[in-house]
């Protein structure tokens, strides 16, 4: 649930275990053991590079230095290393404690984000291959998300090329914020080679697209900044629908990865009726937004809704009307971590559960 610091206690006996649903995590960070970790995967050239020049990306947002890497507190391993980046503590804190049968890997090292094109490219590729031999190949339980540059759709293409075929990878992996609106032809091969291989386009919190990072403008505190995020998400859904991609690319996937849910109910009902109104503008729109968004959005779970009321939350299931949808995600090891047995607020019939805890990523990733 959210704001949980520390780890909540896991099922420790077998009956309870077999009590439980099988649980897909959908969105796992793993991280570096130190500066020096992705060097050995990138090219010479791009080596020297990284380490007289470094990073270079847009002004955004960074985590409050009072939650370093936004980690919760039990998740720093006692070897001293980075939260999330020792696969062995990662095994005993989360894929053993709470029996995952698979967890989604998610790193957010800001490839993507880079203005020299070429160098974000290299290190998305170094990203990719540390993700295989570091975390894939000895932990079978783990899948993860292809790292692009995605500023550049032929360089983001050719890595999800070089990387569709290796059976570890289930996903292209964003950030929400771009430097323009999802929908905009720039990302279109990025979309068509996903397609192509049958691979969702996972769209993570986070990123900084070069503009103010919320609509209105540069918000005072981290806080904003966080609670504000859904409507980043928002313009993502919204440019998709009306710029007539899932019309282009009638079998294309999106994920919607730790930016809440509540509000996609809402905005449906407004695209809609904004589309029976002004629909004219975008005749390659043929349908209702919301249809668009049923068939081909799913939604993480994290960070799980929690109105004041159990019934309210029922509410917003039925209004959503996603239950295929909606795919259950713990965010380890940040702060606001969803334990598997306390993140949804009210309890559901065990088909529904079922199917968010584990039923819906396992169709929608073919696990």
């Amino acid at each position: 649930m959210a704001a949980i610091l520390e780890a909540q206690p896991a099922p420790t006996t077998l009956k309870e275990k077999k009590d439980k649903p099988a649980v897909i995590d959908t969105d796992i960070h793993n991280a570096p053991q130190s500066k020096t970790t992705l060097l050995k995967y990138l090219p010479a050239r791009w080596r020297r590079h990284h380490e007289t020049v470094g990073m270079r990306g847009h002004v955004g947002s960074a985590y409050p230095r009072a939650v370093p890497n936004a980690a919760r507190h039990d998740s720093w391993p006692p070897n001293g290393l980075p939260a999330g980046s020792d696969l062995d503590f990662m095994r005993e804190q989360l894929l053993d404690a709470w029996d995952i049968e698979y967890g989604i890997l998610n790193p957010l090292l800001g490839a993507g984000n880079q203005l020299n094109l070429e160098y974000g490219a290299a290190l998305a590729s170094a990203i990719n291959d540390w993700q295989i031999a570091e975390w894939l190949e000895p932990e079978p339980r783990l899948r993860a998300s292809i790292v692009v540059a995605n500023e550049d759709g032929d360089l983001a293409a050719a890595e999800i090329e070089r990387m569709a075929q290796h059976p570890g990878f289930v996903q292209v992996l964003f950030v929400v914020r771009t430097q323009e609106p999802m929908g905009r032809r720039k990302y279109y091969k990025i979309y068509e080679a996903a397609e192509r291989h049958n691979l969702p386009i996972g769209i993570h919190f986070g990123g900084a697209g070069g503009g103010p990072i919320t609509g209105a403008g540069w918000p005072s505190h981290y806080i904003e900044d966080h609670g504000g995020m859904p409507q980043a998400f928002q313009a993502q859904v919204a440019s998709f629908v009306y710029e007539g991609v899932f019309e282009r690319f009638p079998k294309l996937k999106v994920v919607l990865i730790e930016g809440g849910f509540a509000w996609m109910a809402p905005l449906m009902w407004r695209l809609d009726r904004t589309w029976e109104r002004m629909g004219n503008e975008v005749p390659e729109v043929k349908r209702p937004p919301s249809s668009y968004i049923r068939e081909h959005m799913w939604i993480s779970t994290q960070p799980m809704e929690e109105p004041p009321q159990g019934k309210y939350f029922r509410q917003l299931l039925t209004q959503l009307d996603m239950d295929d949808r909606l795919v259950f995600a713990t965010d380890y090891p940040h702060w606001d971590f969803d334990a598997p047995d306390r993140a949804i607020p009210v309890k559901l019939a065990q088909a529904l559960e079922e199917k968010i805890m584990a039923g819906n990523a396992r169709k929608l990733y073919g696990l």
